[in-house]
Formats: structure tokens, sequence, C-alpha cells
């Protein structure tokens, strides 16, 4: 199963990993790294940590099969290229994800969408642990 996870990543802390090791177990993972644009169009701030830097972080995480940074223009463009059996997305995570299922209808994809289960949110929140 080709799985696709989403997000910004910003100091691997124990949330990231629990949320890494619940996708893996949907099979090969490929987490999207939010590029730099994006987290400050989303976020309304920098990342602590740039998009080449996050990337690499995540590259050296047991269970991460592959990282590769998203697109700042067509934000589903790497759904497209991947095309995943499964999508797994944060339990709070709302950008990009209010028309994921119209998008996947329309082009044929029938790639299962599961929400992950927090961890510890009310610790291990990155919002709660970064400034930028």
């Amino acid at each position: 199963m080709r799985v696709l996870a989403f997000g910004t990543f910003d100091g691997i802390h124990p949330g990231h990993l629990d949320f890494i090791r619940q996708a893996k177990l949907h099979g090969h993972l490929t987490i999207v790294v939010a590029r730099d644009e994006t987290v400050k169009q989303v976020k309304h701030k920098s990342a602590v940590h740039n998009e080449q830097e996050r990337l690499a972080a995540l590259k050296a995480v047991p269970g991460v099969d592959d990282a590769v940074l998203g697109n700042t223009g067509d934000k589903y463009k790497v759904v497209l290229e991947h095309k995943p059996d499964v999508i797994c997305l944060g339990y709070d995570q709302v950008a990009f994800t209010d028309k994921l299922e119209q998008f996947l209808k329309e082009r044929g994809i029938e790639a299962k969408i599961v929400r992950l289960k927090p961890f510890r949110p009310e610790k291990f929140k990155s919002s709660l642990l970064t400034t930028g």
C-alpha cells in the first residue's frame, strides 16, 4: 500500500514520531513536507527550520520510506504523482483537506483518507513547541 502523509514537521518531537508510526502501519510511507512559503501562508509565520532542514530530518526518521517537498502551486500535484492507496492526516489537520475527497473522486483516485489519533497534544503539539 502506498501511503502519503503531509505536514510541516518543524522539529521532530514525540507527537510526530507517533504520527509516523501510525501512518507506517498502513504501508510504504512517503511524507510530504510543507514548503516554506506554504507554511508562512497557512500558519502566518515562518517555520523555525527551513524546508530543506525539515526534509533531511524526516528522511532520517525510522519508518519514513521517503520524504519529498510539497508543491507551491498545485497543492494536490503530489497526490497525482504518487497515487496513494491511503492518505494519512493528523487529527487536527485542516490545511488543504476541505476539498481533498472531492479532488480524489474527480481524478478517479481511490485513496482511503485516515485521520490519525493524537499523541498527548497538550504537550506535543508543534504550535506549543516552536516559535518563528
